[in-house]
C-alpha cells in the first residue's frame, strides 16, 4: 500500500567557522525538508553553526534533531575512533545537550537524535551500545525520537526499550541485498531525476534496487538526502517535487512507540 505522508530529513549544519559544508545553503535545504539534523560540533559544525541553523529551523518550522557524530573534524566523523562505551555514551550526550541549548535559546524542542556517519553504522551493529545510549535518552526524554534504520541492533533495542523510532531511507545512497546502505567515503555524481523517482518506489512500492540489481523490501517513515552530496539542492528539489505529484505529503515524524 503506497505511503500518504512521508518526513523529509537531511543533515545540516555542517561546516565549521568559516568553511561552509556542501554546495547548497543549509536555508536553502531547509525551505524543502521537514527534520534537520544539525551537527553539533565534533564531525563539524560550532556554536555560530548551532545558533544559526537552529534559527532556520523556527523560520521554517522544521523539526529539530541532534545529529551527533565521533570526535573526528579530520575526517568528517567517517572514522571510527577507539573508546570505551561510557566515554561514547558522554561524547553524545554532551553533543545533545550542545544542540537543545541553542534549542531552548529559540524556542524550538529537541524533536530528535540521528547519529552521523561511521556512528550511525556502529550503533546498527553494536548492541552493548545502542542500549547504553538508548537507557541513557529514555531516562530523562522519553519524547524523543531516534532515528535509524530498520532491521538493525539499534532498531531491535529501541523497539525493546519503548523508545519513539523513525526508520530512514536513503535517497543518495546505494542499499546491498542485505538492506544495509554501501559505505562511500566520496560520493559520486547522481542524477536528480532518478534518485526522485527510486524514492517515488520505496515509497509506492516498498521496494528499493541494490547495487546488484537486484530488488528488496524496505521498510521506513522519513527519507534522507545528505547536503554534501554533490547537487543535493537539485537532489532535495526533486525528490520533493516527484512526492507531492504523487499525492504523498511531506510531514515532520509522527513517531510509533512500541
Amino acid at each position: 500500500m503506497a505511503m500518504q505522508q512521508v518526513d523529509l530529513n537531511c543533515d545540516l549544519g555542517e561546516g565549521f567557522g568559516q568553511w561552509s559544508a556542501g554546495e547548497a545553503s543549509d536555508e536553502s535545504l531547509m525551505a524543502m525538508i521537514s527534520s534537520a539534523n544539525v551537527a553539533a560540533g565534533f564531525h563539524a559544525g560550532d556554536a555560530n553553526h548551532m545558533d544559526r541553523v537552529v534559527k532556520l529551523a523556527r523560520q521554517y518550522g522544521v523539526g529539530l534533531g541532534a545529529h551527533p557524530g565521533y570526535h573526528d573534524l579530520q575526517g568528517f566523523g567517517r572514522r571510527v575512533i577507539q573508546s570505551t562505551t561510557a566515554e561514547l555514551v558522554n561524547d553524545i550526550v554532551y553533543q545533545i545537550g550542545a544542540l537543545r541549548e541553542f534549542g531552548l535559546r529559540h524556542g524550538v524542542r529537541l524533536q530528535h537524535v540521528k547519529p552521523h556517519g561511521a556512528l550511525y553504522m556502529k550503533l546498527a551493529d553494536d548492541r552493548e551500545l545502542a542500549s547504553s545510549l538508548l537507557e541513557e535518552l529514555a531516562s530523562y526524554d522519553p519524547g524523543l525520537i531516534f532515528y535509524c534504520m530498520h532491521g538493525t541492533a539499534a532498531s531491535a533495542v529501541a523497539s525493546q526499550l519503548g523508545v519513539n523510532t523513525v526508520h530512514e531511507f536513503y535517497a543518495d545512497r546505494d542499499y546491498n541485498q542485505a538492506g544495509s546502505i554501501v559505505f562511500a567515503r566520496k560520493m559520486r555524481v547522481l542524477d536528480p531525476r532518478e534518485v526522485a523517482q527510486k524514492c517515488v518506489r520505496a515509497c509506492v512500492e516498498g521496494m528499493v534496487k541494490t547495487v546488484d540489481n537486484i530488488d528488496i523490501p524496505i521498510t521506513f517513515d522519513s527519507i534522507c538526502f545528505h547536503s554534501d552530496t554533490p547537487g543535493a539542492f537539485a537532489i532535495g528539489t526533486a525528490i520533493r517535487e516527484a512526492l507531492v505529484a504523487e499525492g504523498i505529503d511531506i510531514v515532520r515524524p509522527e513517531p510509533t512507540r512500541h
